[in-house]
């Protein structure tokens, strides 16, 4: 599920999600200009940190509902041995024909029926826009189900969208309330970095977070 900013929309249950995620990969027909959240190019804040923190070609990463691949190949590139998963076929074939040399292994995934052998198996995990891009009463499942990747003391890079508290928003995509940034305290997390920031987007500034989340030794995924 390739949850990225500013899709356009169908729908607000789970089930019509996947179908939204799925059918816009499908009806692309190869062409990025169709994809509304394709940047084609790796986040500069995910770019930033990876020079910072490589991963020497030893560290495990999974970048989450991967969409074109550019994150994931960033991962790659540092030193991670990753795997990158997205919930459309048709998505991770186009991933795998744009990266073929990559490493990266692309596989069709749903995060709400994720493999056992994933479950605590990454020392780094890459969110970006997933959280926004399912309704906020689905935030927590959400949120659980990312958190479940990751292993005790590994990372977790959080890149969405935020509101303030209270704040009217009618999605796709919902920005988080900004103290629903926090969701992952309550799942065995400590912010160990932040930045907040400004996207423009179509004429507007778009507030951003990118957050660095360290899971706490001993603490098994949900």
């Amino acid at each position: 599920m390739s949850g990225r900013s500013g899709e356009p929309g169908e729908g607000t249950s789970l089930d019509e999600r996947r179908g939204f995620f799925k059918d816009i990969y499908r009806r692309a027909g190869g062409d990025p200009g169709l994809i509304p959240w394709a940047d084609l190019a790796a986040k500069a804040t995910l770019h930033e940190w990876l020079v910072r923190h490589p991963g020497q070609g030893r560290l495990t990463a999974i970048d989450i509902a991967c969409g074109l691949g550019d994150n994931a190949d960033a991962l790659a590139r540092a030193g991670y041995v990753t795997t990158a998963f997205d919930l459309s076929e048709h998505a991770i074939g186009w991933a795998r024909r744009r990266f073929p040399d990559s490493g990266v292994e692309f596989v069709v995934a749903d995060l709400f029926a994720l493999p056992e052998s994933w479950r605590g198996a990454f020392d780094l995990v890459n969110e970006c826009y997933t959280l926004q891009s399912l309704s906020p009463d689905m935030l927590d499942d959400t949120a659980a189900s990312i958190a479940s990747l990751v292993r005790p003391g590994g990372t977790l890079l959080v890149y969405a969208r935020w509101r303030e508290d209270g704040a009217q928003v009618e999605g796709p995509p919902w920005p988080l309330e900004k103290s629903r940034l926090r969701v992952f305290e309550e799942l065995g997390f400590t912010l160990s970095g932040e930045k907040l920031f400004t996207v423009d987007r179509h004429g507007r500034k778009v507030p951003h977070s990118f957050a660095v989340w360290k899971r706490e030794e001993g603490i098994q995924g949900e």
